[in-house]
């Protein structure tokens, strides 16, 4: 699987369960540790409610029920996401860091919301509109791009 083929992205890579996504990082503000979350009624399931973080209400989304995975007992971490003048926390298990990968093979690899049921993106769609769109920039990374990955930082 090529890496550097020509033109790269820089994504932020995270896992959730056995699942590694791959974020845009022009749409990640920061990640943090988990914060407490307030549950909201009559919510998307993937919904997991609201977090106040640096003083400002931001909706929690959990990253295993978004893709069809079940619900998320490990999520850790936070990783809030740029909408517009709006953000949103993604919860995931673990945030591996930055990475620099091949645009050409980020086109070939599975979208981030390709398991997720079509209520689920339909919901997304109609509540936020601006967070569809970046979800639909993330994408699954394959295991075999992630031990190319991990061969690379060994070897340098």
């Amino acid at each position: 699987m090529a890496l550097n083929s020509g033109s790269s992205k820089s994504v932020l890579l995270c896992r959730s369960g056995q699942q590694l996504y791959a974020l845009p990082l022009a749409s990640v503000r920061e990640t943090m540790r988990a914060l407490p979350v307030e549950p909201v009624p009559a919510m998307p399931d993937c919904l997991l409610g609201v977090s106040v973080i640096r003083g400002a209400a931001v909706p929690v989304v959990d990253c295993r029920r978004l893709v069809g995975a079940g619900a998320s007992a490990l999520a850790s971490r936070y990783v809030t996401l740029v909408l517009g003048e709006r953000q949103v926390a993604l919860a995931v298990d673990a945030v591996l860091g930055v990475r620099r990968l091949d645009a050409a093979m980020l086109a070939e690899v599975a979208p981030l919301l390709d398991g997720a049921e079509t209520g689920m993106i339909q919901a997304i769609s109609v509540l936020d509109a601006e967070l569809l769109m970046v979800l639909q920039a993330s994408c699954l990374v394959p295991e075999a791009l992630w031990d190319a990955l991990a061969q690379r930082e060994g070897a340098a």
